[in-house]
């Protein structure tokens, strides 16, 4: 039994790198998302292959019982090494030399002796002469397969590749973030970019109703500190947003997207501190942002200025 569990343990060892890597690929997910005739293929697989191990477990139980029977009937083969123990000398530790007879002490190596300690001229056990000489053949052909027939991708273009499903990651991470933004979520945003895109949607869709220059007309002034429903980002997100049907604005969350209507809002508070042609009379309640909050930009006319 004990030299059953040697090679249970050999198994295990070496099937154990297998595990480790089916772990770090996440198996549990890929199983779960497997459909049923995938899963009655897998069952099917496993039951084989437990088979194959309950008989390869029972053929050397029964290489065992039968060497034991011979051993017993034929007295001379009792000193001959068993089976398992020619297999372990000739493929995993190799002739191991009696410790200190004769053949031990012919490899000593009086060279490399050190205050009394001495190397023994040991061979490479035959099993980790096997993983060298597999390392080397796997080398070359790794080498030519990739290097000098080209066929695969090689470790720069695997790096490119990922790169580049990150970067469409990335783009579809963005769009479901740009697409989340709402009267809770929106962020002043200052860059460039967003109060250009803003100050053509204000100038097209806005201007009628405030003037190109937000001074106002129909609508209210957006230029002043004084503000009908709130004159923070959120607050003037949620008036573009919904609209006030009453007073003659429509909503335009039907027409604008959520990263729009903040381009939008960002552009008409960047407004603020400008002076219009015709400014309009103040309405409402003047508006002091709360401590919390803040400041769009610490000089407006100059952004509205780089972006005309």
């Amino acid at each position: 039994m004990k030299k059953l569990f040697s090679l249970l343990a050999i198994l295990g060892l070496t099937t154990f790198p297998v595990w480790a890597q089916a772990e770090e690929s996440n198996w549990y997910t890929k199983l779960q998302a497997m459909d049923s005739g995938q899963l009655t293929l897998l069952v099917i697989l496993g039951t084989v292959l437990g088979v194959i191990v309950l008989l390869l477990i029972l053929m050397v139980y029964l290489m065992s019982f039968i060497a034991a029977v011979l051993r017993k009937e034929d007295p001379s083969l009792a000193n001959q090494p068993s089976w398992w123990d020619s297999f372990k000398e000739r493929f995993v530790t190799g002739q191991v030399d009696e410790v200190g007879g004769k053949a031990e002490k012919a490899k000593m190596m009086a060279d490399h002796s050190y205050d009394g300690i001495t190397e023994l001229d040991n061979f490479m056990p035959p099993w980790l002469q096997g993983v060298f000489v597999g390392t080397v053949i796997f080398a070359v052909v790794y080498f030519v397969n990739y290097s000098v027939l080209g066929n695969g991708p090689t470790g720069v273009e695997e790096y490119e590749e990922e790169l580049r499903i990150e970067a469409v990651a990335a783009e579809v991470r963005k769009a479901n973030m740009v697409a989340g933004i709402d009267e809770n979520t929106v962020v002043f945003d200052e860059s460039a970019t967003a109060l250009a895109s803003g100050k053509t949607i204000f100038e097209t869709n806005c201007a009628a109703c405030h003037a190109s220059d937000g001074g106002g007309g129909v609508g209210p002034n957006l230029t002043d500190e004084y503000w009908i429903h709130g004159g923070s980002i959120a607050d003037v997100f949620k008036i573009i947003k919904y609209g006030v049907v009453e007073k003659g604005m429509i909503p335009w969350q039907d027409q604008l997207s959520p990263e729009q209507m903040q381009q939008v809002s960002s552009y008409i508070l960047a407004m603020k501190g400008t002076s219009p042609a015709v400014p309009k009379e103040p309405q409402g309640e003047r508006y002091a942002p709360t401590s919390e909050e803040k400041a769009p930009v610490t000089d407006s006319t100059s952004v509205v200025a780089s972006i005309e």
